[in-house]
This record gives C-alpha cells, structure tokens and sequence, in this order.
C-alpha cells in the first residue's frame, strides 16, 4: 500500500468568528474509509473545504496525496480536485438538465473524452452505482426519489474516477433502508475502484457499518480517533454521551 498518506491534517486551527478548529491532526491512509462523527455546527463540514482548498486553515497543513493544499497556485489546486469527488448532502444535481447529463457534466468540461467515450463512462457509472442507465439516464432529478438521487450524485462524483471521495452527510434525510443502500455503495467504491473515502456525518450508527476508523469531533479537537470496537468501548466522557444518544 502507498506509504504516502491519502489526505493529512496536520495541526490545523481555523476560527471565523469563533474557533472552529483547534490543532486538529489527522491522516487518512489511501483506501481508507475514515468517518468524522459530530453534532451540527461542530466543523465537520469545514474539514472537506479545506481538504479541497476552499477555506485555508489559520495554522497547520492539510496536505492531499502529500501536496500542501493552502497556498497551492489556483491551476495546481484546479488539478488537483479534478481527482477528488464530491458528493454533496442534498445531492446538488441540477434540476433541469437529464440523469445523463448530469453525470456527464464534469466530463465534458475537465476531460478530453469523446461522446462515445462519456456515454460509456456515464452508463458505466450509473451502473456501479445499482442505477439502470436505460430506465433513469432520460429522467430528470424531480422525477426521482431521494434515494435514488443520492446514487445519482455518487455516479457524478465518480464519473471521473478519483482517488478520493468526500462525502458530506450522505445518509441525511434518508429512511432506514435507503440508508443501508447507501452505507453498502460507500463500502462497494472502496473494494471496486480502490477509493479513499472521507465522510462527515452525524448518523454513528450508519458510520460504524462501513468506516475502517472514525473521529469524533468535539469542541474542535477529536475527542476519539479509532475503529468502531474502540469506540465502543471508549471510557471518555464526551464520546460515551455521543454514543448513548446515538
């Protein structure tokens, strides 16, 4: 496995107008599925910005496949998202334009595959992700179920084929089952296309199904960092309250 880690914070503080983040460290190993637990409000959102250059921290490095990401020349950090993959909380697909053209959007504007090429790219995705590209690819979002959109949003972000996969809430607002269907499609990227995958999410229950760790944020330092037997069995005061009202 690639000694290099896939994504690294590196004694990160940021504040707005409070702080946010406090020295946070963490890395991420490639192949990895690392969960970042917390309450609303509590950053977890803010973490994904800055591993994409969005927000650059106060204090301390957030490196991504060991290239420091705050300061990088806008056409560097450019090209480096064009690795990364993006699924949003609410899916962010744009309502007027089809499944297909959904999917094939990025595709058309960040690489140089022909028509043939992006539709094959596109089934190929829609496929990797239990969506059947002849009954949904002519659909528009409206016409889909939230769960079904979700999946849509996946194909999106893979479409392209990352590295790296950042997930923001992707089970939220989803009922039960359509939950485990997307808990399930998380852990099939990773054994399929070799991902490294970085969720922020509130929902323990989904995370402990498909995270190999998880860190759980609180106050802006993790109050946890592990797997979900240690964190089970955790003793500290903060991470056993989140647990029991989990």
């Amino acid at each position: 496995m690639d000694s290099v880690p896939a994504v690294v914070l590196d004694r990160v503080s940021l504040a707005f107008d409070r702080p946010v983040l406090r020295d946070l460290s963490l890395a991420v190993t490639p192949g990895e599925t690392v969960a970042v637990l917390g309450e609303s409000g509590t950053g977890k959102s803010t973490l994904l910005k800055l591993v994409l250059g969005l927000l650059a921290p106060d204090s301390g490095d957030v490196r991504v496949a060991g290239r420091s990401v705050p300061g990088m020349p806008t056409a560097e950090r450019l090209a480096l998202r064009r690795g990364i993959g993006m699924v949003f909380q609410g899916a962010a697909l744009f309502d007027s334009l089809s499944v297909f053209e959904n999917v094939a959007f990025a595709l058309r504007e960040h690489s140089e595959l022909d028509e043939p090429a992006i539709a094959a790219r596109v089934h190929e995705s829609l496929a990797l992700v239990d969506l059947e590209p002849a009954q949904v690819a002519a659909q528009l979002p409206a016409q889909l179920s939230g769960g079904m959109r979700k999946r849509v949003g996946v194909a999106r972000a893979i479409a392209h084929r990352p590295t790296l996969l950042l997930y923001d809430e992707p089970t939220a607002g989803l009922d039960p089952l359509t939950t485990g269907t997307v808990v399930d499609l998380i852990a099939r990227l990773r054994r399929d296309l070799g991902v490294t995958s970085l969720v922020v999410s509130h929902d323990v229950r989904a995370m402990l199904r498909t995270a190999d760790r998880l860190a759980l944020l609180h106050d802006g330092r993790f109050a946890f960092v592990g797997d979900a037997d240690a964190l089970r069995a955790s003793a500290e005061p903060y991470t056993r309250a989140f647990l029991a009202a989990a």
